[in-house]
């Protein structure tokens, strides 16, 4: 079997308003399982009630789903943040670290000891 190989790049991956994406599905999933709930008993009666509880996973994996996006969210803008002012000239980048992480710290300035014992180093 050959090696399958790619005939061209793949595309960017493409941005949009994420966190409202899956916010509006997974309102549209908690609506439909709303108005599933008051015909229970028909979904029962034609053995599917998976329909209704199908909706109810939609909308609980899609609070998780919200979680994740905010947060992916968030730590791309904070990304950006951090590369904008690395790219400032003359602006110091933030020292805030994130949750977890220590802070970086700034060097102090060392003192070398001279090469020869015998001498002293000059402004001392």
């Amino acid at each position: 079997m050959a090696k399958w190989t790619p005939k061209h790049e793949a595309p960017e991956p493409l941005e949009g308003p994420v966190v409202a994406t899956i916010t509006g599905g997974t309102i549209i999933w908690f609506v439909l399982f709303l108005v599933q709930v008051p015909f229970y008993g028909w979904f029962d009666d034609r053995d599917l009630t998976w329909w209704v509880w199908t909706c109810l996973a939609g909308a609980g994996l899609g609070l998780i789903g919200i979680w994740y996006v905010r947060g992916r969210d968030a730590a791309l803008k904070r990304h950006a943040a951090a590369q904008a002012a690395e790219a400032a000239p003359g602006h110091a980048a933030p020292t805030t670290a994130a949750p977890g992480h220590a802070a970086p710290t700034e060097a102090a300035p060392t003192q070398t000891a001279p090469a020869d014992p015998g001498k002293a180093a000059p402004g001392a």
